[in-house]
């Protein structure tokens, strides 16, 4: 593995497997406005390109997405970061951890890659500053040791950016 916050994972069962190749052949067909796949031969580590919408804080801004397929995708969320240097935004850390609610407790396995960015796209076109979380200094010093952001209790409780 090449990222110190990937999690150990195990071959992508069946479901997953096929589940994912419909998704990418549903990306390949009609991609989410603003992301661009980066194409590897690994389907269970995606490289996404993130564009900044017009009008926003983040406007001809491009971030990375890395996203970690676990074995029983989507019965479980993929771990989803941005790759360094990670957007300045009240829920986005440093090390690229994102604390937004769909990729934790509120996952279910109707949502998609594609959902997924849409939603990262609208928490960075709402934020009205750029900043990193109030605790990001702490909260990156525990997670020298490779942990992933979901072995993290996040608490949401700040829907406003």
């Amino acid at each position: 593995m090449t990222s110190s916050s990937a999690p150990s994972r195990k071959a992508l069962s069946k479901i997953a497997c096929n589940r994912l190749q419909k998704e990418l052949a549903e990306w390949q067909l009609n991609p989410p406005s603003g992301f661009k796949h980066k194409v590897t031969d690994n389907l269970q580590r995606w490289l996404i390109e993130v564009n900044g919408a017009a009008g926003t804080l983040y406007a001809n801004e491009t971030y990375q997405l890395q996203v970690d397929f676990p074995e029983h995708y989507p019965m479980e969320a993929p771990q989803v970061i941005f790759a360094p240097p990670a957007p300045l935004h009240p829920h986005i850390y440093s090390n690229g951890h994102i604390c937004l609610d769909i990729l934790y407790d509120s996952w279910s396995p109707a949502m998609t890659v594609s959902s997924i960015c849409i939603s990262i796209l609208s928490m960075l076109s709402s934020s009205t500053v750029k900043q990193r979380p109030a605790d990001n200094d702490r909260y990156v010093k525990n997670c020298r040791s490779g942990r992933s952001p979901k072995e993290t209790r996040w608490w949401f409780h700040d829907d406003k950016v």
